[in-house]
């Protein structure tokens, strides 16, 4: 049975996103929530942690890499396509502090054949920290079940 066919794009990206959080140890175990998802899009947020600081008591790098990459995968997974991350680029413009919430949010940049570009934006108190940008690429696979297909990675 194909479930996709009867969904909309923002409902097959939300039921997408449940199939991948369900899978994603990583993405819960620092905290992440899904805020929101739509097709092409996500946005996630983390609160900054004791553990998630440095020798200069602000929010470690590469924990804000990880929320941004989070919610890089959440957008672009989101047409029940499995995708990963080619490559990705961060810039960090100022720091996250502890007790910092930070919100991550990605939009499609571009899309064709297996390959998409994402920017992600993360914001702390609605001021910009970092800036992200992600290539992905498409493997085989689907999240929701559609008819003849195997939803597993191949």
């Amino acid at each position: 049975m194909n479930v996709t066919a009867t969904l909309s794009p923002d409902q097959i990206a939300r039921a997408c996103a449940d199939a991948m959080w369900a899978e994603d140890d990583a993405s819960s175990g620092l905290g992440m929530e899904i805020v929101d998802v739509r097709a092409g899009q996500a946005t996630l947020s983390m609160t900054v942690q004791p553990h998630m600081v440095n020798g200069q008591r602000i929010a470690h790098g590469g924990f804000i890499f990880l929320l941004a990459d989070s919610t890089f995968a959440f957008a672009c997974n989101s047409r029940n396509e499995r995708a990963v991350a080619a490559q990705c680029q961060i810039t960090f413009i100022r720091p996250g502090k502890l007790g910092d919430r930070l919100i991550a949010t990605a939009r499609e940049i571009s899309r064709s054949g297996r390959s998409g570009i994402y920017d992600i934006r993360v914001t702390a108190n609605d001021v910009v920290i970092a800036e992200f940008r992600g290539h992905s690429r498409t493997i085989p696979g689907t999240w929701l079940p559609q008819a003849g297909t195997d939803t597993k990675q191949k």
